[in-house]
C-alpha cells in the first residue's frame, strides 16, 4: 500500500497543481458552452428531462477526453496522493462554481442540491464522480 501512497517519504508538490487548475479551467469552459448547448438546441427537440440525460453524458464524454489527453502528455510525473487531490480540486472547484452559480442567479440551494437526487432521476452526480476519478484512472493508468 505504501507504493500507491507514494512511500511514505514523498511529499505533495504544490506547483504540481498549477497545470491540473488549468486543465480544470478549460473544463469548466466546455461546462458552459454544454449547458448553452442543451439550452438552445438539446432542450428544443427532445425535452428538458432527456436533454439533461445528454447533455450530462456528453460533459462526462469530454472531462474524460481532457483528463486522458492531459495526462498522456503531461511530463509530470503525479504520486497517487497528488492524482486524489487533483480529482478532489475539480470536483470541490466544479460543485463550488455550481452553487456560485445557483447563489448569483437566485436558485434555491434545495434546486441545486436536488440535481443530485439520483433517486429522483437526476443523472449529474455522474459529472463530479467523473471529475475525482479521472485523474485517477489516466494518470494512474497512462504513468
Amino acid at each position: 500500500m505504501s507504493s500507491l501512497l507514494g512511500g511514505g517519504t514523498q511529499s505533495i508538490r504544490i506547483d504540481a497543481f498549477l497545470y491540473p487548475l488549468g486543465i480544470w479551467v478549460a473544463m469548466a469552459i466546455v461546462a458552459v458552452v454544454n449547458g448553452g448547448f442543451r439550452e438552445v438546441i438539446l432542450i428544443p427537440r427532445v425535452g428538458k428531462y432527456i436533454g439533461h440525460i445528454i447533455s450530462t453524458g456528453l460533459l462526462v464524454a469530454g472531462i474524460l477526453v481532457i483528463s486522458f489527453v492531459y495526462f498522456q502528455r503531461t511530463s509530470i510525473e503525479y504520486s497517487f496522493v497528488e492524482l486524489v487531490l487533483i480529482g478532489l480540486l475539480w470536483t470541490i472547484l466544479t460543485v463550488g462554481f455550481e452553487f456560485l452559480v445557483g447563489y448569483v442567479e437566485g436558485t434555491p440551494i434545495s434546486v441545486t442540491l436536488g440535481q443530485y437526487n439520483v433517486l429522483a432521476g437526476q443523472v449529474w452526480i455522474a459529472v463530479p464522480l467523473t471529475l475525482f476519478v479521472s485523474p485517477l484512472l489516466f494518470g494512474w493508468y497512462l504513468s
